[in-house]
């Protein structure tokens, strides 16, 4: 008999728009893995930012994040997608489970022709995704796609969040965490 393996716990966050909350440091500690649905910079300022402005910014976040645990992301519309330097679809395999990252699937409370595409074409047992700042947990046929919400600014008047996935023993339990209307300080 093996002795038993222990949960494998991946913090999963998306829609940051450059705001590093410290809440983060607090429901990510000690997670295996950290996957980031993109959206990861801010907002230009002015009309007139590029994406090379933004890049920065997206380089420092993950950085803040991969103090916690190795960080898998995906470029978002904010970041400038490939133009950042950033992949915009990844596919990793965690736990053994093969998990898929895109910033868009759904949009206008609908799963997007690239997104079903993408599901199609990989055939993740996981898919996070972001965009849309909604949290959502639901299974498309033995897919299971999760939205953790927005972790940046409030807008939309949706709340703010967080996901966290623990894998154990084949079982998939997704999690979603609601945070502060306002950011740690």
């Amino acid at each position: 008999m093996s002795p038993k393996s222990r949960p494998l716990r991946i913090g999963v966050i998306a829609d940051t728009h450059g705001l590093f909350d410290r809440a983060i440091l607090r429901h990510f500690h000690g997670v295996d893995h950290i996957l980031h649905a993109g959206d990861i910079g801010g907002q230009p300022r002015g009309g007139g930012a590029s994406w090379r402005v933004r890049g920065g910014r997206v380089k420092k976040f993950i950085e803040q994040l991969e103090k916690i645990a190795p960080v898998t992301a995906v470029s978002g519309n904010v970041d400038g997608y490939e133009q950042s330097g950033m992949r915009g679809e990844a596919i990793i395999e965690l736990g053994g489970k093969r998990i898929g990252l895109r910033h868009i699937l759904y949009e206008g409370g609908k799963l997007t022709k690239e997104g079903r595409a993408f599901l199609d074409r990989e055939q993740p047992d996981i898919c996070i995704f972001g965009h849309t700042h909604r949290q959502k947990v639901e299974w498309l046929g033995k897919t299971l796609l999760f939205n953790p919400g927005s972790a940046g600014p409030r807008r939309f008047r949706l709340p703010r969040g967080l996901g966290m996935l623990t894998i154990e023993s084949g079982r998939i339990t997704p999690i979603h965490i609601e945070l502060a209307d306002r950011p740690e300080s």
